[in-house]
């Protein structure tokens, strides 16, 4: 088998964010923010905030409190650095910004740089709290730490993040592309139609709706007298193309199939955008999956997999 890598379009992308991420929410913003500062407020706030152990120990190691502690004062002059603080910390967006953490009203500050009155009422009690979390990361670093290192562990993070986010972006087009096979299988029968939703009328003259749903991600459903639906098909689309954790995406499937099983769905479908997959180890882990697809052979409309899936598409929809 001769050697054949693909051009590293992800990191390229990456590149391209990172030096947006380096003006709004990484430490060169930081740094360009409190140029423009009077610098004996972020003092005042320092000293009044932060355990006097602590700012000495970051002294001690030649850096300004900035670096490691978040105060009212900057976040006021530049809400997007919050996004800042919450990288060095390694949270990610979807854990930080939650009911949990009660930071689920500042999401703005960091993605659109706005501080809301209300969020400035309380922009001294979250300081707070990041600093405590700050304290706790000196006390389990236990060593010397500079202000290079503390970038790389903000980059750490993000790098996590915009995988996510791809990966993310990656999962709607899978499911757009299925979506638009779908619409293309049931077109003859078809009586009205949008981006989101799909009315067929089948055979038996009853009205079939295919619509994207939360979760799982596409489902197929009977309209029946007095407003009730016979559930038929629901459908998991996982557009991933990380085959290291293609076994997570088909255990994330298995919980959204249990749920469908529940709620009656007669089939549950995973498609996978990874050729590579073993159908017999991935049917162990996803034993609510009736049928398992990939997505490039549905997207290539031929071979064995599409003709199955346009089949089984018009048999369960009934316009046969």
């Amino acid at each position: 088998m001769s050697i054949n890598i693909p051009p590293p379009s992800l990191q390229i992308d990456f590149h391209l964010i990172l030096q947006q991420f380096r003006n709004t929410n990484l430490q060169d913003a930081l740094k360009k923010t409190v140029r423009h500062m009077d610098i004996s407020c972020i003092d005042q706030d320092m000293a009044r905030l932060v355990p006097k152990n602590y700012l000495a120990l970051v002294a001690g190691y030649g850096l300004r409190g900035e670096l490691l502690f978040s105060v009212p004062c900057i976040l006021g002059k530049n809400p997007f650095l919050l996004g800042y603080y919450r990288l060095l910390l390694g949270f990610s967006k979807k854990a930080f910004y939650t009911s949990e953490f009660g930071c689920t009203s500042f999401i703005k500050m960091e993605e659109e740089g706005k501080l809301s009155p209300a969020n400035e009422v309380k922009l001294e009690e979250l300081c707070k709290a990041l600093i405590n979390s700050a304290c706790f990361l000196l006390d389990g670093v236990n060593q010397k730490v500079t202000a290079s290192e503390l970038d790389d562990l903000t980059l750490l993070t993000l790098g996590a993040q915009l995988r996510g986010s791809q990966n993310t972006r990656k999962g709607k087009a899978g499911m757009v592309a299925v979506f638009q096979i779908i619409r293309e299988i049931v077109d003859g029968a078809t009586i009205n139609a949008n981006n989101k939703r799909i009315q067929i009328l089948n055979a038996a003259k009853r009205k079939v709706l295919i619509e994207f749903s939360a979760d799982p991600d596409i489902i197929i459903r009977e309209e029946m007298p007095n407003a009730m639906y016979r559930n038929i098909i629901a459908i998991e689309v996982k557009g991933g193309e990380d085959f290291s954790n293609i076994h997570n995406r088909i255990g994330e499937a298995e919980k959204s199939h249990q749920k469908a099983k529940l709620d009656g769905y007669v089939e549950c479908w995973t498609i996978v955008n990874v050729d590579r997959i073993n159908m017999s180890t991935a049917r162990k882990e996803s034993p609510s999956t009736n049928q398992i697809f990939r997505l490039s052979d549905l997207v290539s409309r031929s071979g064995n997999e599409y003709v199955d899936f346009q089949s089984r598409i018009k048999a369960l929809t009934g316009i046969e």
